[in-house]
């Protein structure tokens, strides 16, 4: 990439699949002196298209002095703003009833576009509210780095504060790498940023060790700040370990872990691929769609065919089937998902969608009666996903029939029956009719290949309804495809799904090297497994611990004060740059959340940000943007940073994932913004 000034800039911009990266270098020979803001005459057009909607305003201007108090000036008086800021929105119920005078009118377009800001205030209000539950260690309930030992103080260099999470294994099953998620909360005092700062470790033979981790779903809430965290964790069976939650570290950067978990592409239609698999998840409604077996030559599970009139996929739930049986209302018909969330990081990517299901012929039909919300999980370094489901009859209907797992394999890939019941144990050939509504575990595989697919039924009930069925009614040669199961969970003499019930799912689909001798025996220890998992619990670091002292530290250089450019003037300097778009807010980019990492390697400064949402997708407007409004007090990244002694170079990379929240603002920022 060439080097150039900041009139001309080279950007190098690229769509890599997974984040929009811009990459700005600029020389620190370019002096502020090159940094000149347009003549306001230059810029007399633009601020009259921004601001009022049309061209060719004209402000009477005979200098530059003039002419930044006539812009001040003109700024003031032409855009009134109520000393509250709660009025830069509307209230839930005012849209309410503006929709019901939209309605009442037939002004159908305005109807859907109150919808539309109705769905927007309804992920703002989730954003600010949601309640995740019971933190499994409170705010309150923390340890000083100062206060350890001091072999484990040293190690731990740079950080303040700890919390202890005791895992403990129950059942005699030895774990290696197991998952585990744990809902924390936090002083907002004591952290910046949980995604940056937090590290695990665990104590091996008197010495720390940091173990893989994954910070999401981090939230503000009053004083304390909550997320959920997933690390990977080792267990002999029938042991009690202890974990350390490290925090508390404006030095500490994203640790940026490594994996087999590699995921391409946007939204919900994404390629996940690890160790033992590819899932190729459908770009039309985020079913998985394929799934590529990474052994030998490469078995490619797939369902074939025209389906329904949508593409075809091998996860085929959820649906059901309307009043006396006139149409199919299913999710494979979404146009596109209704709604959906997507957590993405080195131990576990989920994808979580939502809505009701499509008729054939959507919208002629679109009845709101039973919510499908849809989870899937897929994990570093393990041969199976998850899968939950939620559906929630949100009025009471009477469906002819109703389906929460059906998967559907085209092809002879298969030529042996897998089932299990209620003993757990596993079993081949068919299912007999007496354990047919019994079952807890439905797959397949080839006897000469060793190639399985085996779906376990981990969780199976409902809320406000009789004990579900538990069938699957496998068939390894389905007429026009090959082999399927197909679940009905609502037991035959029940007619009416009333209003509030929920039925409720969590399966394993599991993929291995299976054979007649050994396999049984894999499938049936995996089950207990995730029916068992790791116990966690609040602790503290016991007393008479064993440690000794150790060469290596958790932090990477510039994460134990010792940046040869200080980071406390980095964030310092980015106060300096405002959003020039909330023309009274007097908001910088690290008070709105949008600085999501910086890292110093030398006198290269890197900066990871954010754009509030993809209505704004330009990065680059911080860096090489027009300050306008805030001409006299705002600067660009480049101009902040390149101040601070010792910054020879600037890199900036822009990132979607996570997406920004309210919940990343801080506390000035809430302040400015009357939250």
């Amino acid at each position: 990439m060439k080097k150039s000034d900041l009139t001309n800039p080279a950007l190098k911009m690229h769509e890599n699949g997974t984040e929009l990266n811009e990459e700005i270098v600029a020389n620190k020979a370019v002096n502020d002196g090159d940094l000149k803001i347009l003549d306001p005459i230059k810029r007399r057009k633009f601020l009259g298209m921004g601001l009022l909607g049309f061209a060719g305003l004209t402000l009477p201007v005979s200098s530059k002095a003039e002419g930044q108090i006539a812009l001040k000036n003109f700024i003031n008086e032409s855009i009134p703003i109520s000393d509250k800021t709660t009025s830069q929105t509307d209230g839930f119920d005012d849209k309410i009833k503006l929709l019901q005078e939209a309605w009442a009118k037939k002004d159908f377009r305005t109807a859907r576009a109150i919808t539309d800001s109705i769905r927007i205030s309804q992920i703002q209000a989730q954003a600010e509210e949601e309640n995740f539950g019971m933190p499994l260690i409170g705010a309150n309930q923390f340890g000083t780095v100062a206060s350890l030992h001091p072999a484990l103080k040293t190690w731990a260099n740079g950080w303040k504060y700890y919390k202890v999470v005791s895992l403990e294994e129950k059942v005699g099953i030895q774990r290696k790498a197991e998952p585990v998620e744990v809902l924390l909360s936090f002083q907002s005092s004591q952290t910046a940023s949980l995604a940056r700062e937090i590290r695990v470790a665990e104590i091996i033979d008197g010495v720390l060790t940091e173990v893989i981790s994954q910070v999401f779903s981090e939230i503000r809430r009053g004083s304390e700040k909550i997320c959920k965290l997933l690390f990977l964790a080792d267990n002999k069976g029938k042991e009690k370990k202890s974990y350390l939650i490290f925090y508390g570290n404006l030095d500490a950067e994203l640790p940026n872990y490594q994996s087999d978990l590699k995921v391409t592409g946007e939204g919900y239609g994404l390629d996940i691929e690890n160790e033992y698999f590819t899932a190729y998840l459908s770009k039309q409604t985020g079913q998985l769609a394929r799934l590529i077996l990474k052994r030998e030559h490469g078995l490619e599970i797939y369902s074939g065919g025209q389906g329904h009139g949508e593409p075809a996929g091998i996860d085929w739930a959820h649906d059901y089937v309307s009043e006396e049986g006139v149409q199919k209302m299913r999710i494979s018909l979404w146009g596109e998902c209704p709604d959906y969330e997507v957590v993405r990081g080195p131990i576990c990517t989920i994808i979580r969608r939502w809505g009701f299901p499509y008729s054939p012929v959507h919208p002629l039909f679109s009845p709101a009666r039973m919510n499908m919300d849809i989870e899937y999980r897929f994990y570093a370094g393990l041969p199976y996903f998850h899968k939950f489901g939620h559906m929630t009859a949100v009025k009471q209907f009477a469906p002819a029939a109703l389906r929460d797992d059906e998967w559907v394999i085209t092809g002879q890939s298969f030529n042996e029956m897998l089932w299990m019941g209620p003993d757990e144990k596993l079993k081949m050939g068919e299912v007999p009719k007496e354990s047919a509504e019994k079952l807890w575990g439905i797959g397949f595989f080839n006897k000469d290949t060793k190639d399985s697919f085996f779906g376990l039924f981990l969780e199976h009930y409902a809320e406000g309804l009789p004990e579900l069925s538990h069938n699957g009614s496998p068939n390894l040669y389905y007429k026009w495809h090959g082999q399927i199961w197909s679940r009905y969970p609502v037991p035959k003499d029940i007619k009416i799904i009333p209003k509030g019930a929920v039925l409720h799912q969590k399966n394993a689909y599991v993929t291995i090297p299976f054979t007649a001798q050994d396999g049984p025996a894999q499938i049936e220890s995996l089950r207990k497994e995730l029916l068992n998992p790791l116990a966690a619990s609040g602790a503290e670091l016991q007393k008479n611990v064993i440690v000794k002292d150790s060469t290596r530290r958790l932090a990477r250089s510039g994460e134990a004060q010792d940046s040869p450019i200080s980071k406390a003037l980095l964030w310092k300097a980015l106060g300096d740059v405002k959003d020039p778009q909330l023309y009274k807010a007097d908001i910088s980019v690290v008070d709105l959340g949008l600085i999501y990492d910086i890292s110093v390697r030398g006198g290269t400064v890197k900066i990871l940000m954010a754009m509030p949402h993809r209505g704004r997708p330009l990065g680059t407007y911080f860096t090489h943007g027009s300050n306008v409004v805030h001409a006299t007090v705002s600067k660009t990244i480049l101009e902040a940073l390149y101040e601070v002694p010792g910054v020879r170079k600037v890199v900036m990379e822009q990132t979607w994932h996570p997406e920004w929240s309210s919940n990343l603002l801080t506390d000035d920022g809430r302040r400015k913004l009357g939250l």
